[in-house]
């Protein structure tokens, strides 16, 4: 979908996208999260949360939102945006341009401080909420919204692969830039 912004940075992405082919990609009868049938399931926290893939996508989930200004920190709703946004926070670090990280809980602690997002403080900083894959946007939109009701400043959402589902045009609908790594035409699958 988008080329990175370096040819070390490109090859980051053609690795990822091989490693996604090879052993990320189930075919057969899924339900996905968001309720909708699939004859294929991109499985991500397969790569997510291996060592061969999740130093390439801290470095390219960096690069796919080097342009948005000011942003703060990066997270999203656990348990998919989780490792994500630690490669982010390592590599950031890392590249001298650091960014913290936040964990949105699907729902308030009912113990404790009864917080709903862990880890950085939000309130009134501009955030990039992150995301495996997406399909219809609507766990990415529930961490937005948690997110505003900390004061949080929402710009952006950043997924891996985009399953070109509808997940784009409902977080653009809610004023937030979207932003891709990879697409199914780079795994070589068609939206269902």
């Amino acid at each position: 979908m988008t080329a990175a912004s370096t040819p070390e940075l490109e090859a980051d992405r053609q690795d990822l996208i091989a490693l996604i082919k090879d052993e990320a990609v189930f075919h057969g009868d899924f339900t996905l999260s968001s309720g909708k049938k699939a004859t294929y399931y991109v499985d991500m926290r397969r790569l997510t949360l291996d060592h061969r893939a999740a130093p390439a996508i801290g470095r390219i989930m960096l690069d796919l939102i080097r342009d948005v200004d000011r942003v703060l920190a990066v997270g999203g709703l656990t348990l998919g945006a989780d490792p994500i946004a630690n490669a982010v926070l390592h590599e950031s670090v890392h590249a001298g341009t650091p960014l913290d990280a936040f964990v949105v809980r699907k729902e308030p602690k009912d113990h404790g401080r009864g917080r709903q997002i862990e880890g950085a403080d939000v309130a009134g900083k501009r955030v990039v909420v992150v995301e495996d894959t997406s399909t219809t946007g609507q766990s990415a939109l529930k961490a937005v919204e948690a997110l505003r009701r900390e004061g949080a400043e929402p710009v952006a959402v950043a997924v891996i692969v985009d399953r070109r589902t509808g997940a784009q045009a409902a977080v653009e609908a809610e004023g937030l830039r979207w932003l891709a790594a990879v697409d199914l035409d780079d795994l070589g699958l068609q939206p269902q």
